[in-house]
This record gives C-alpha cells, sequence and structure tokens, in this order.
C-alpha cells in the first residue's frame, strides 16, 4: 500500500472535524486561528496545503478572504465541497503537498501546512513540502506549519496506555534515547523540536513564532470536557499565555512553527 492508501482508509473512519470541535481539539484550533489572525491583512490572500474538510480554509474564507485549499484525498474533497456556502471565496483542488506546480511562485500572503507535515516520513519528502509552501509564498509573506511531537507520544500512548514495550519491540522507539520511529502504516510522523528546527533552517526564512499550539489540553481531556464555560475561558487565557514557553513544548501533543519568507528563493 502507498502512503495514501493508509491515509484514506484513516480519515474514511476518523471525524476530524469533530475532533477540532471538542474541548481538547478547540484548544489548537483556537490556537492557529489566534496566530493566523495577527498576520491576517483586509487584502491577504491565502493557500492551505493538507486542507482536509476545510475547517480552516472555510472559517477564514466566511471572513471574506480568499482562500485556495489543496487535498490530496478524495474523501476530504468531498466534504470540503459539501461544507461549502454559495458565495464563499474559496477553491479547492486535489494536490499533494510535495508538488504544488500548478501553483505560480510568489503568490500568497499566508501559506497554511497544518496537516501534510503529520504524514510525511522521509527528510526529502518534508522537505520538499516546505519547500513548496515557501515558493509559493510571496516575499515577506507567512508560513505555518504544524507538527506531532515525539515525547507526548511516547507518555501517554507508551507508558500510560501501557504500549511501551509493545513499540519499543517493533523499533518505534529507541529504548536508549526515546527518539520515535514512524512508518507509513503508522499514518503520523513524529517529531522533536531539534528536528524541525533542521527542517526549517534549510531555507532562507526567519523564524517568528514557535507555539505549544494544543499545549497540555491532550493530557486533560476529561477535565475540559467537564468545565464550565468561566472555568475553560481561564484555562486558554492561561494557554495563550504561556504556549511560546520552551517548557510547554515538550508537553503538547502538536506544535506550530510559523515564519517568515525573508527572500526569493
Amino acid at each position: 500500500m502507498e502512503t495514501k492508501d493508509y491515509l484514506n482508509t484513516y480519515y474514511q473512519n476518523y471525524d476530524e472535524e469533530n475532533r477540532l470541535a471538542s474541548r481538547y481539539g478547540s484548544v489548537e484550533y483556537l490556537t492557529t486561528m489566534r496566530y493566523i489572525k495577527k498576520y491576517l491583512r483586509p487584502d491577504s490572500r491565502i493557500l492551505e496545503i493538507g486542507a482536509a474538510t476545510g475547517r480552516y480554509s472555510h472559517a477564514l474564507a466566511r471572513e471574506g478572504y480568499q482562500v485556495d485549499a489543496v487535498e490530496l484525498l478524495e474523501h476530504n474533497i468531498e466534504l470540503f465541497r459539501r461544507n461549502t456556502l454559495p458565495n464563499e471565496p474559496v477553491t479547492v483542488t486535489q494536490g499533494n503537498a510535495t508538488d504544488l506546480h500548478a501553483f505560480p511562485d510568489n503568490t500568497y500572503d499566508l501559506t497554511l501546512l497544518l496537516g501534510p507535515m503529520y504524514h510525511l516520513f522521509t527528510e526529502e519528502d518534508k522537505l520538499k513540502a516546505l519547500s513548496e509552501a515557501i515558493r509559493v509564498t510571496k516575499p515577506r509573506g507567512v508560513i505555518f506549519a504544524a507538527y506531532c511531537m515525539a515525547d507526548p507520544t511516547v507518555l501517554t500512548y507508551g507508558f500510560i496506555r501501557g504500549e511501551i514495550h509493545n513499540i519499543i519491540e517493533k523499533c518505534m522507539v529507541d529504548p536508549q534515547t526515546f527518539k520515535a520511529f514512524s512508518k507509513p502504516w503508522d499514518i503520523f510522523e513524529l517529531h522533536r523540536k531539534e528536528d524541525i528546527d533542521t527542517l526549517r533552517n534549510a531555507f532562507p526564512v526567519k523564524q517568528l513564532h514557535f507555539v505549544a499550539s494544543d499545549g497540555y489540553a491532550n493530557h486533560m481531556r476529561p477535565t475540559l470536557e467537564s468545565m464550565d464555560d468561566e472555568t475553560f475561558q481561564l484555562y486558554l487565557r492561561y494557554h495563550f499565555a504561556t504556549c511560546e514557553r520552551g517548557d510547554m513544548i515538550g508537553i503538547s501533543h502538536h506544535t506550530l512553527d510559523i515564519f517568515r519568507k525573508e527572500s526569493r528563493p
């Protein structure tokens, strides 16, 4: 099976839309939107690569921004189109994050790469995806790249759920360094911050933020779901105040690397 086949099977049986609508998922969504809005201008043109069912694309288009979306999986594209309102300024095309040849250089003010880095398993493909995202972004435009982090997964899936011996035996975790290794059938590629820094540093960009986009939320799902609204809003204030702290990065299941294109490649 190819990577696309594994992803098709996974996403046909997983409700990504409702994950972001849950209390714990909304922390990631609200944090990402908060940072996107820091860099939006009234005439901003946006490209979302790996848009899934369009949660971000639709939200931004409904605020009046012109959004073009690219998505690999037909299942997700069908849901994306079903969710599109009449006259919504959004397009969606099928495509691969590692090859955006249909999109011209230096076109977009904001480029969102919020899913593909979860599912790319070789350094070559990761660098291609970043290169393409940077290529289509205007000089001084901003790129948002999201990642799944290794150590929270080792802790929650490995130790808390009792799978640590199993994943070591399957060579998914090094028992000395606890570095994680994934294959396409594992669905998600896992990173540490130093891996992400190495990828970004291959390009002429300037880092603006590195964000623990869901912070501790994934570890406290039942607590968040049982909170009253006032306490949840207080938790969000805490999260927004701390999500760029270096000591929060290692506990966050998802991170957001935000950087500016500094020159034409």
